[in-house]
C-alpha cells in the first residue's frame, strides 16, 4: 500500500462560505497514482468543516441557512463568553458537520455520485486562510 498526501492553501471569506474542492481533489488523486484506494479531505481548523454536496446556487444559500437554524448567531454561547470571539456558532456547526470526508478510489477515480461534490464550509466569522491535508492511501 502507499499513501500520498498533498495540501491545497485556500483564502475564504468566512459565515458560510462555500469552495468546491472537487477539481483539487481530483487532480491529487492524478498525482498519486493511485488507482484504488481511499482518499481522505481533512480541514486543519475548528471552525470549518469538510462535505459532499451539490455544488448549485440553491443549496449553497440552504446550507447556510439551515446551520443558522441548527446552531444561529447571537445565541448566547459559553465558547463567545469565555473567549468574546464571538464564534461559538461557528464551532458548533463544525462540529456537527465534521473535518473531513473519506471517498473511495475506484480504476483512478473519485467515486462521486453525478451530482456530489467534495466541498469546504467556512463557518468563521470572519475571512480566514485555510489549510486542507489530502491523503490518498492504496495502490
Amino acid at each position: 500500500m502507499r499513501v500520498y498526501t498533498e495540501e491545497i492553501h485556500l483564502s475564504t471569506r468566512g459565515n458560510g462560505h462555500i469552495i468546491d474542492l472537487t477539481e483539487y481533489c481530483r487532480q491529487i488523486l492524478r498525482n498519486s497514482g493511485i488507482r484504488s484506494g481511499l482518499m481522505n479531505v481533512f480541514i486543519v481548523g475548528s471552525t470549518a468543516s469538510i462535505t459532499t454536496i451539490e455544488y448549485e446556487s440553491g443549496l449553497l444559500e440552504d446550507l447556510p441557512d439551515a446551520m443558522e437554524r441548527v446552531a444561529p448567531r447571537g445565541h448566547p454561547y459559553k465558547h463567545d463568553r469565555a473567549w468574546g470571539d464571538g464564534n461559538g456558532h461557528s464551532h458548533i456547526r463544525s462540529s456537527i458537520i465534521g473535518p473531513s470526508v473519506t471517498i473511495p478510489v475506484v480504476e483512478g477515480a473519485l467515486a462521486l455520485g453525478t451530482w456530489q461534490q467534495v466541498v469546504l464550509a467556512d463557518w468563521d466569522v470572519r475571512p480566514r486562510k485555510r489549510r486542507v491535508i489530502v491523503t490518498v492511501m492504496g495502490e
